[in-house]
């Protein structure tokens, strides 16, 4: 990891340079600021672990600065430091928002500590935020908004209006990227079943031997490894919904059980012989032509028509690019509150360069991109150079790998940088389905997973 970067922001020369001769030996990074315009500066186009700041300055003092942090990166501890106060000023200090006030000179182990201790705090302050983030997430279903008001959206968004508050199975169709499992997430949370779960299962990520035992459960004994009773998703969504997504990669054998179970309303564990009661509202999706499928014999059409009450179709990106700035907005806002990163805006040049790429990824592609920008723009604003730089193909490449090299001296780090920017562009590639990205890759799926948890890698709503 690189070294936590710290600012020392002090209008004495001498200051400046014996702090950071004591904080360059502890392995931090040290940059310096001679006066508060100075801080403010550096503070807008970089990010710094902690601040230390002087109170007497020219130009902006320490407390006009300390109130500009406070207001612009609540999450960045600022240590005070002065000689020139009493206990009053100490007092304002802290209550304005600082993490801790020293005294000129300041006592070596004691400035240490405290910037030790800052640094611990500004981690689980990011770390926490973090988590709550994720778990408000899991617990409204990730209910994003359904971004854009083109004309092709405003049509996805009435016809949601209309089936969510029923019983109708649904089958949402889309390229990869288009957004099928929000628009399923919107039914269900627009239907009766809404309190009730909604239970999802990527068919196209579990292995064939294994879909039985995912969807409708196993008792102990089973087969080989089942050393306990399992739940089926069936079962744990009664009362709720079913998402089943990529359905046209679930195998023959899968599907003709699940079409048993939508015409019944029970189920049999694997191993088991008891009957179960389920109640379950199925929306299913699909980036496959499902006609073709069933012409070719990879898919029941008895189960297309029991799944295909209603057809929804997510459009792609490039018949809604009126919709493209709201999407940046939305992500820039998102990909920050999640990574703890710097807000950041988008110049109208760069929207405008951005909307005329043609984006094969569609909404997942586009908000992968804007997080590659937020992380490598230097800048408050990112700008037509940084979407020059790092996303129009002749270029990203050569310039991912140089600051890549740049970034780190170490070589099991850089290593580790490059595998994991790999692997996200290689799952995305193959929409995240485990099986077909670790065949192509040529390793292990074990391998595969636990690359994905290495580096905390995440599928893209």
């Amino acid at each position: 990891m690189s070294a936590p970067r710290v600012l020392v922001v002090d209008d004495e020369i001498s200051i400046r340079r014996t702090l950071r001769e004591i904080l360059e030996h502890e392995n931090l990074e040290v940059h310096e600021a001679a006066d508060g315009n100075q801080a403010l500066a550096k503070l807008r186009k970089h990010t710094f672990d902690v601040v230390l700041l002087d109170i007497k300055m020219p130009k902006q003092d320490g407390l006009q600065v300390l109130s500009t942090c406070v207001d612009t990166w609540p999450e960045l501890p600022v240590i005070m430091i002065s000689g020139h106060a009493d206990i009053k000023t100490a007092v304002k200090a802290t209550h304005s928002g600082a993490f801790h006030f020293i005294e000129k000179p300041p006592d070596l182990q004691h400035l240490l500590v405290t910037i030790r201790s800052a640094l611990e705090r500004g981690k689980l302050v990011i770390e926490n935020r973090r988590l709550r983030h994720a778990l408000k997430q899991r617990q409204r279903h990730v209910l994003s908004p359904m971004l854009g008001e083109s004309p092709v959206m405003q049509e996805v968004k009435e016809l949601i209006s209309r089936i969510g508050p029923t019983e109708a199975r649904v089958l949402i169709t889309g390229e990869p990227g288009t957004g099928k499992e929000m628009a399923a997430r919107w039914i269900h949370a627009q239907s009766p079943r809404r309190d009730a779960p909604m239970v999802e299962v990527n068919c196209a990520a579990i292995p064939t031997e294994l879909i039985e035992s995912e969807l409708f459960g196993h008792e102990k004994g089973s087969f080989t490894g089942a050393n306990r009773q399992r739940i089926g998703k069936f079962e744990q969504a009664h009362g709720g919904t079913l998402f089943l997504d990529e359905i046209g990669d679930m195998s023959i054998s899968a599907q003709a059980k699940v079409l048993r179970v939508l015409q019944e309303n029970t189920l049999s564990r694997v191993g088991g012989e008891r009957t179960i009661n389920v109640d379950v509202r199925v929306v299913a999706a699909t980036n496959k032509n499902l006609n073709l499928a069933i012409e070719e014999g990879s898919f029941r059409e008895d189960l297309y028509h029991r799944l295909s009450v209603i057809l929804l179709s997510m459009p792609p990106v490039r018949d809604r690019a009126g919709d493209i700035p709201v999407l940046i907005e939305h992500f820039a806002i998102q990909l920050s509150k999640r990574n703890g990163l710097p807000p950041r805006s988008f110049t109208d040049e760069a929207i405008k360069e951005l909307s005329s790429l043609p984006w094969k990824g569609n909404v997942r592609e586009i908000s992968n991109v804007v997080e590659r920008l937020m992380i490598l723009s230097e800048n408050d604003l990112v700008s037509t150079a940084d979407v020059e730089r790092f996303v129009l193909p002749a270029s990203f490449g050569r310039e991912q790998l140089n600051l890549m090299i740049k970034k780190h001296d170490n070589l099991a780090e850089f290593k580790d940088q490059a595998e994991a920017f790999f692997l996200r562009e290689k799952l995305d590639e193959n929409n995240w389905n485990i099986s077909q990205t670790a065949i192509k890759l040529g390793v292990q799926r074990t391998h595969l997973h636990d690359g994905i948890k290495r580096y905390n890698l995440e599928r893209d709503e």
